[in-house]
């Protein structure tokens, strides 16, 4: 198997090649399934390295999105019997007032790539939500997407319902979408914020492994 050849296509959004390779993977059970989600990592990382410099549009990553998650669910029964492959659970959604998802599902298939249990929330959540299902699944990242200028407040919000509750110190938030900028970060209150879905990814990841 050539996952530099996998790593390529899935940068260059060739979805027949990227399927096709990932099901040649799967016919002996998926004993290469962890090469192969990295090769198709890497290629998320072209596609998101293509759309920050505008080589790449919205569209592109969309459909990039709805390959990882095609062949993520492909390749997703053999990681999951592999041990120690996971970096556990994590949190993400689109902030209450903010019905966006677009970004928010591409950073979902890429964290769940990287090893992520993302447990999707959805849009338009409310801080109380986002804090009550951090306590009961016992999860220290928060990954909290917006698009609209609105959604700053809604951040800060959430952050503050975590101190709130009491428990601010003991998870890590990540914030991200269109109006986020290094300038926004401490005004919402949160540890890391990121503009690029590989950022997201390696941010997390580092968070995780580091725990």
């Amino acid at each position: 198997m050539d996952f530099e050849k996998l790593k390529v296509a899935m940068g260059d959004l060739e979805e027949d090649v990227v399927i096709e390779m990932i099901n040649e993977v799967m016919s002996d059970g998926g004993s290469r399934a962890q090469e192969a989600m990295t090769a198709c990592q890497e290629g998320m990382d072209i596609v998101g390295d293509r759309f920050a410099t505008g080589e790449f549009f919205v569209s592109d990553l969309i459909f990039a999105g709805e390959l990882m998650t095609n062949a993520m669910d492909l390749i997703r029964p053999a990681l999951s019997s592999a041990s120690g492959e996971g970096l556990g659970k994590m949190i993400l959604c689109t902030v209450e007032g903010d019905l966006h998802d677009i970004g928010k599902n591409i950073v979902r298939a890429m964290l769940e790539a990287g090893g992520f249990e993302v447990l999707d929330l959805g849009i338009d959540v409310k801080p109380e939500t986002i804090v009550d299902t951090a306590k009961s699944e016992n999860i220290s990242i928060i990954a909290l997407s917006g698009v609209l200028t609105l959604a700053i407040d809604a951040m800060k919000s959430t952050v503050e319902a975590f101190k709130a509750a009491g428990i601010r110190d003991e998870v890590k938030i990540i914030i991200g979408g269109t109006p986020i900028t290094a300038d926004v970060c401490p005004i919402v209150g949160a540890d890391a914020w990121a503009i690029n879905p590989a950022d997201t990814v390696k941010i997390c990841r580092g968070w995780a492994e580091n725990s």
